[in-house]
């Protein structure tokens, strides 16, 4: 069955297809870079453990997960805000500009200063400025989407995959050849702020995108906005929805945090081979999200969602129970097939057929990156009382959810004929 792609936005002005060209593969580099920022310290996290002193309880990095997890909602919050205010070209330099600031200091607190309270001042600033990116990468995803005429997120998710493939190779490297925490980070730090001030050379200045304010357009009165944002949480299909977004997005996240250091403390693996480890689990979440777009084409959303749900439970008993690791391997590789897909289809499934698209796109984004934050924390303080591996059993539960709620993400015109 097909599904319907977006159609090109009437009310943008006409571009060249070089244009358009060039500001997808701007976007494209956008996903790449956070996921780069986002990699770069999962992959160093036992070492960041090691030069702090922290031991074997996982409940220590969780609290310092927590704190990235608090400046990214914080960003996640404030994100439209600043787009609306400095413009996408402004604001999204801001916003990884403030990244890379926390990756350096991040990487003094764990290499030259050993303080616990400096590596926390890192995450928050690390958090707080990808939270700000991942929302406003997305509005302009669907921008260019829709002047395109093509599906695309499922790709642009996809770079995001890619560049967590980069972070979490350039760490495996880092660690295996002992290059500090600190040099490590800031090298890519530098990498960050030049791609980013390349990358936004290409995305179109104009008002609908936040640059330059319509003095023509009449201001909606702050009451109204805020009742029609709100007014979408009603709707009990956006709420399961969202339901599938969170088990989706709390495997995600949790494995971003936590798949590194439960190779290497749950199954006593060295520090690169847990790095080498994460690196199959985004490295499989990537090729699960380029093949995605074709696979659901022809299978249909609910069945694309169930399929990999059902994928990333196998995957998690596989890596939980352990034993050779090959099948540690295979279970990591199945994980990440299986949450490959929940985070773009429910922002489609959003948006289709919807009066109020926007605000229905941010409500189940909410609900996707609150899990995709704060899900690391939780399994890390579950991890000091049950062991981590057996943590990852509230992973399995809420995919099992995702499962169940899978028929929300059906298009609106599946549901009309039904």
């Amino acid at each position: 069955m097909t599904q319907p792609t977006p159609t090109p936005s009437s009310a943008a002005p006409a571009r060249s297809r070089r244009a358009l060209v060039a500001w997808r593969n701007a976007i494209f580099a956008v996903f790449v870079l956070s996921g780069l920022a986002t990699a770069t310290w999962v992959a160093r996290i036992p070492g960041v453990r090691d030069d702090l002193g922290l031991g074997k309880d996982p409940s220590s990095i969780g609290l310092l997960i927590l704190g990235m997890s608090a400046g990214a909602i914080l960003g996640l919050v404030i994100s439209s805000l600043v787009l609306v205010r400095f413009g996408p070209h402004k604001a999204m330099f801001g916003s990884l500009a403030i990244a890379a600031v926390g990756t350096v200091v991040l990487g003094l607190g764990s290499t030259v200063f050993h303080a616990v309270p400096v590596v926390a001042v890192g995450l928050i600033l690390l958090g707080f400025g990808n939270g700000m990116l991942d929302v406003m990468m997305n509005v302009e995803g669907t921008a260019v989407e829709r002047e395109i005429g093509k599906t695309l997120m499922p790709l642009m998710h996809a770079c995001f995959s890619l560049g967590t493939v980069f972070g979490a190779g350039i760490g495996a490297a880092a660690a295996a050849l002992h290059v500090s925490v600190a040099w490590h980070l800031a090298g890519i730090a530098v990498v960050l702020v030049v791609g980013i001030a390349v990358a936004i050379r290409f995305i179109p200045r104009e008002a609908d995108l936040g640059d330059e304010v319509e003095a023509e357009k009449p201001r909606v009165p702050f009451g109204d906005r805020l009742r029609a944002a709100l007014s979408v949480w009603a709707d009990w299909r956006l709420i399961l929805i969202g339901v599938v977004m969170l088990g989706m997005a709390f495997g995600e996240g949790s494995a971003n945090d936590w798949i590194s250091l439960a190779v290497v403390d749950g199954h006593g693996q060295a520090n690169s081979t847990g790095a080498v480890v994460f690196g199959c689990f985004v490295a499989a979440m990537t090729v699960g999200r380029v093949a995605g777009g074709p696979v659901v084409d022809r299978i249909g959303r609910v069945n694309a969602i169930r399929i990999t749900a059902g994928m990333g439970v196998a995957g998690l008993l596989l890596f939980i129970l352990g034993g050779p690791m090959w099948v540690v391997v295979i279970g990591t590789v199945l994980w990440g097939f299986g949450v490959s897909l929940g985070f773009p289809l429910g922002m489609s499934a959003a948006a289709d057929g919807a009066k109020n698209p926007a605000a229905r796109v941010s409500a189940v984004a909410i609900i996707g990156y609150c899990a995709f934050l704060v899900g690391p924390p939780v399994i890390g303080f579950l991890g000091k009382d049950f062991g981590l591996l057996n943590a990852l059993y509230l992973i399995l539960a809420l995919l099992l959810a995702s499962f169940l709620a899978a028929p929300a993400v059906r298009p609106q015109k599946e549901r009309a004929a039904a």
